[in-house]
């Protein structure tokens, strides 16, 4: 088996968190001079109006860092087999400038959602980016066919993108959040060529190198307090990639290899950490829908109350509450990396149930105080 190109993916990386961290302060200036501006509203957690389009910087890193790795030694094969990259780029390229669009004149949420599902039709029927099957927990794989592999893809992968939107509420979060996925994705495709099951140039792998990088790049100006926003332009283009990953990673491996080899029900997670990686999103999206279409609402009805608002109002600081969610990502995300791994399972599960105490301690230690200082004293 070929050595593991670990010097071409750093590079990769590199060079997208490079060109977008040189490019973001020019599309923020673009954004001002555009007037894609986001101004305080009472739904929004900033104080000042903050410019847009920094999706515009991280969707060039990630362009650029893929057209490096297409010349590179070892990772031009991740272009010769698997998904047709050129069309995964198109199509993010494509979703960008909707967002753009967006960043600029708040289109309705029909049109964006058309704009999505003809972009991600695109990624799917010309990228072929499809989910081919899908395996059990309990053995046996259940195989989709394009009839029926293409429109679920597309849905998986607006409903990724429609995540990551929603996310997007504070100061850094959607592309830390991002980091930490890509980050997952990156060790699990890893973990799948080490074992023999995937080419070690594999789409998936190369997606998550170049898009990690580029959020890397994009974070500093967008942590804390930021300079400028993602908008639809980033947050689009996000979902849209980190799709086609999971999609990648989740049909690169043969699910009958798996079972052979691996044979035990917690060797099959591999196959789940796709869904893991964005549980906190897909969690604060099903939430959102549920609470505005109970009120009678329209699904995409923005309003104050995701994840990241009610830990504002548990009173945690804005940096806290993104860093409490950066941590509850990287749990759910690793952990099923980890359990991916043949041996030390238990260790890996002890350790989760560890740090989800710690989180929900620290979670709701604002309220305990609140409460505490809000306790009358006894008198004497």
């Amino acid at each position: 088996m070929n050595q593991h190109p670990s010097l071409e993916y750093l590079l990769v990386a590199f060079v997208a968190a490079a060109v977008t961290f040189l490019l973001t302060p020019v599309a923020r200036q673009l954004a001002i001079g555009w007037k894609a501006v986001a101004r305080p509203r009472d739904r929004d957690v900033h104080a000042v109006a903050t410019p847009r389009m920094g999706g515009v910087a991280l969707f060039v890193g990630f362009a650029l860092a893929l057209f490096i790795a297409a010349r590179l030694p070892s990772l031009h094969r991740s272009f010769e087999n698997g998904p047709d990259l050129p069309w995964v780029v198109i199509s993010a390229g494509l979703i960008c400038a909707i967002g753009v669009l967006d960043d600029r004149y708040e289109l309705d949420s029909l049109t964006k959602l058309a704009g999505q599902v003809l972009a991600c039709g695109l990624m799917v029927t010309r990228g072929g980016v499809q989910l081919a099957f899908v395996s059990f927990p309990v053995g046996g794989t259940f195989s989709l066919g394009r009839d029926l592999g293409i429109p679920v893809t597309i849905l998986l992968a607006v409903l990724t993108i429609n995540a990551m939107n929603f996310i997007d509420g504070l100061d850094g979060l959607a592309a830390g959040v991002t980091l930490i996925a890509a980050g997952a994705f990156f060790l699990f495709c890893y973990h799948l060529a080490q074992r023999g099951f995937t080419d070690v140039t594999a789409a998936p792998t190369l997606l998550a190198a170049a898009l990690a990088g580029a959020c890397a790049g994009f974070l500093p100006h967008n942590f804390w307090p930021a300079r400028v926003f993602m908008g639809d332009s980033g947050s689009m283009v996000l979902g849209l990639v980190l799709s086609a990953a999971a999609t990648s990673a989740t049909t690169s491996a043969d699910p009958q290899a798996f079972n052979g080899a691996l044979g035990s029900l917690a060797l099959y997670l591999p196959l789940l950490v796709p869904l893991s990686v964005l549980a906190l999103p897909f969690v604060d999206l099903l939430l959102a829908v549920v609470r505005r279409v109970r009120r009678g609402r329209s699904p995409f009805a923005p309003d104050k109350q995701h994840l990241h608002h009610r830990l504002l109002e548990l009173g945690h600081s804005h940096r806290r509450a993104v860093l409490l969610l950066y941590f509850w990502s990287a749990v759910v995300a690793f952990s099923g990396v980890g359990l991916s791994f043949k041996g030390g399972h238990w260790y890996v599960i002890w350790t989760l149930i560890g740090l989800v105490l710690v989180g929900m301690l620290v979670s709701v230690v604002p309220t305990l105080r609140s409460r505490s200082r809000n306790r009358p004293t006894a008198g004497v």
